[in-house]
């Protein structure tokens, strides 16, 4: 099986590590990996802060550049959200409909696409640690995938809080609109994560993770938030 890897724009940019971690989990399973060199960014900023236009325009150009009916695995779960939901008030009944409704079908979370496609549940990991499960709000359908790979990950502890952990204050934008609430939001999260004893954040989202670690260095935090890809390639024997 080949996939075509959509990489976010801000993983790209600021955690290259983590789409070097994803290509090395599929080649793992025997999945190969086309990387288009043209992709940029799902438009999702532009989406949440009102400017529809430029974003379908981005869309346009993302559509465009994966209609090869293959399979899209992408680990940044609020830009799969977007091209899932956001792109149906943009892209429904319009020229681009059908090609729209293939991507559409295709694109999936990495933990969704592990799972639920490829079957896999053990992919060899060993990550010493206790920690909690962030899973971000923009794919809700990825937890049970998330915590299915989390449980095979040889010493590593995942304390389920709950009701869940809440809403980190990245959603939507609200981060850049309204910056002091979005931080309270953080410190809730924060609360809980240290009530139930872990000071490890995994999560299958680095919108999440980003937001939260510019809370954590301001406020000199004793938190250590991590990516599912990097706790999925740790330890390979």
């Amino acid at each position: 099986m080949i996939i075509d890897l959509f990489i976010p724009c801000y993983i790209d940019q600021f955690f290259p590590e983590t789409a070097h971690q994803t290509v090395k989990i599929l080649e793992r399973l025997g999945v190969g990996v086309n990387y288009n060199v043209e992709q940029t960014c799902c438009g999702k900023p532009a989406f949440e802060d009102g400017y529809w236009d430029a974003c379908k325009e981005v869309g346009e150009k993302f559509i465009r550049e994966f209609q090869n009916e293959r399979y899209i695995v992408c680990p940044g779960s609020a830009c799969v959200n977007t091209i899932r939901n956001y792109y149906q008030s943009l892209f429904f009944n319009s020229a681009l409909h059908n090609e729209y409704k293939l991507v559409q079908r295709h694109v999936h979370e990495l933990s969704e696409f592990l799972v639920n496609v490829m079957n896999a549940s053990d992919i060899g990991a060993r990550f010493s640690a206790k920690a909690v499960y962030l899973n971000s709000c923009a794919c809700e359908n990825s937890y049970s995938p998330a915590m299915q790979l989390l449980s095979k990950v040889r010493e590593l502890e995942v304390v389920e809080i709950s009701g869940g952990l809440p809403c980190c204050g990245m959603s939507g934008g609200l981060d850049r609109r309204n910056e002091e609430f979005a931080v309270s939001m953080a410190e809730v999260v924060f609360e809980k994560v240290a009530a139930s004893g872990c000071q490890v954040i995994i999560s299958n989202d680095y919108n999440c993770l980003m937001h939260l670690e510019g809370v954590i260095s301001k406020k000199n935090l004793n938190f250590r938030c991590v990516h599912i890809a990097e706790v999925l390639t740790s330890g390979w024997e």
